[in-house]
């Protein structure tokens, strides 16, 4: 994971200087070639790192198009929160969950998308990445893999890292509003809509001096599909983002009304 996240920061911070330096030749090296290919094609894959729709210029900035392509943005890093039956306190049968709040963590980016843009400043599409969510247990204890319901043993060692995760392929459905370019050529965005994933793994990691690193991997009760919602403002190639789940975090009796809420920063908007 940390490597995974030192690469995209590099590829964002690479690009971002890419993009700069083309956007002051911009004014002084348009060609005939280019404009004269935006008249007549309406839609356009690209490999982006940024806001997508700006990587192809169109010489009619009203005329709604179909965007898609590949893509490296909205990156999300922030923390989770568990909310039991509406409360941020775990109930006697989830306290086994108890959990690090600085070191409870979610992370995602999508790498590809295809929509349509109305105009400059509103446009609609489904994206397609991963999620992850990396809860830091505070107690002693075993997840047990292969069971109906989430149980958990408890162990005679100190544990340094006990950290329980999932990932998931997520599919975003999004609706961007946007305002005009600033003289910074920078501008506001506010984006929502709806998303829904679907599991890949759950995994249990563990350091303790007795017993070493050990990594188990399961579906550990999560929820096989997830529904939730994002909302993300932000100004330039930054913001802020917050998700919601509506349904449970796992596909466990006993853990009934336990869901996620997640927030933090989210880059790649520009």
């Amino acid at each position: 994971m940390k490597k995974l996240l030192i690469t995209v920061l590099l590829i964002g911070g690479i690009t971002g200087v890419v993009s700069q330096e083309a956007m002051a030749q911009e004014d002084t090296t348009i060609s005939t070639a280019t404009a004269s290919t935006a008249k007549n094609w309406k839609y356009k894959t690209s490999l982006s790192f940024g806001d997508e729709d700006d990587s192809v210029k169109i010489t009619k900035p009203h005329q709604g198009r179909f965007m898609g392509g590949l893509t490296l943005t909205r990156v999300d890093i922030g923390f989770s929160r568990l909310i039991d039956n509406g409360s941020f306190s775990l109930s006697p049968q989830n306290k086994f969950l108890d959990y690090k709040d600085a070191k409870t963590s979610t992370f995602s980016f999508d790498v590809l998308y295809f929509g349509y843009r109305f105009n400059p400043n509103f446009k609609i599409y489904i994206a397609g990445g991963f999620d992850w969510t990396l809860i830091r247990l505070k107690n002693n204890i075993t997840i047990q893999q292969n069971t109906p319901d989430l149980t958990y043993v408890e162990e005679p060692v100190d544990f340094s890292k006990n950290r329980l995760s999932s990932s998931y392929v997520h599919l975003p459905f999004n609706f961007e509003l946007r305002t005009k370019e600033n003289q910074n050529g920078k501008r506001f965005y506010f984006i929502f809509g709806p998303e829904v994933s679907f599991l890949l793994n759950g995994k249990v990691k563990q350091i303790s001096d007795e017993r070493g690193k050990q990594k188990f991997r399961d579906d550990y009760d999560f929820q096989r599909v997830r529904v939730g919602g994002t909302v993300r403002l932000g100004y330039g190639w930054i913001g802020l983002f917050t998700k919601y789940y509506f349904n449970d975090v796992f596909d466990s009796v006993p853990q009934e009304g336990l869901k996620n809420i997640s927030f933090g920063l989210t880059f790649g908007l520009n």
